[in-house]
């Protein structure tokens, strides 16, 4: 058991170090977190997306940004799209489980918004739809998936490859870049 323990905890480290060496994928969050402050600086709001534990992470996300990161500031507008079980049931029932994410862009989303879609395989149907959806409507679009990809990094305008296909550790990097953007984003825009 002690084995695993260690094992898993020098994996995830691994993982960041490899983040950490790839200097596409740290000028990559600098550029998202810049399109993000623009887009607050412009009146606009974040719109997040995911399945399972990445539905955890979108929620947790726009946490951050609404709540708090480091310091007591104005909040900021951001929504998880994975909250509202009658919208998500509706959808699901009406239309199918691939678009209840895609409506509540139609619905929530406006042209200079950024959508923040998360997808260890990068396949998810309902969150390639959403993308889809949010590039029609001129929403800045932002994939964070695991290191293959998939359909969510050919057609994001921004994307984060996490660099291992460990669900865990793809899903704690997802997390770690969410937190980076939080910080820098609150900085940026109130100062500290």
């Amino acid at each position: 058991m002690t084995q695993t323990i260690i094992k898993q905890i020098k994996h995830s480290i691994r993982v960041k170090e490899m983040i950490l060496e790839n200097i596409q994928i740290v000028d990559e969050v600098k550029n998202i977190t810049l399109a993000i402050v623009e887009a607050y600086r412009n009146g606009n709001k974040t719109l997040l997306a995911g399945n399972g534990g990445s539905a955890a992470d979108a929620q947790h996300i726009a946490g951050e940004l609404v709540s708090r990161f480091y310091f007591d500031r104005p909040a900021l507008a951001s929504i998880a799209l994975t909250t509202d079980t009658s919208i998500l049931t509706a959808v699901g029932n009406d239309y199918g489980y691939e678009h209840i994410f895609s409506r509540q862009i139609q619905a929530n989303g406006k042209a200079g918004d950024v959508f923040i879609a998360i997808s260890t395989s990068g396949n998810s149907k309902n969150i390639v739809k959403a993308i889809l959806e949010a590039k029609k409507m001129n929403i800045i679009t932002v994939g964070l998936t695991g290191e293959n990809g998939g359909k969510v990094a050919e057609i994001s305008d921004f994307v984060i490859k996490i660099p291992s296909k460990d669900t865990p550790r793809v899903q704690e990097s997802h997390i770690l870049i969410g937190h980076i953007i939080s910080e820098i984003v609150e900085k940026e825009m109130f100062g500290k």
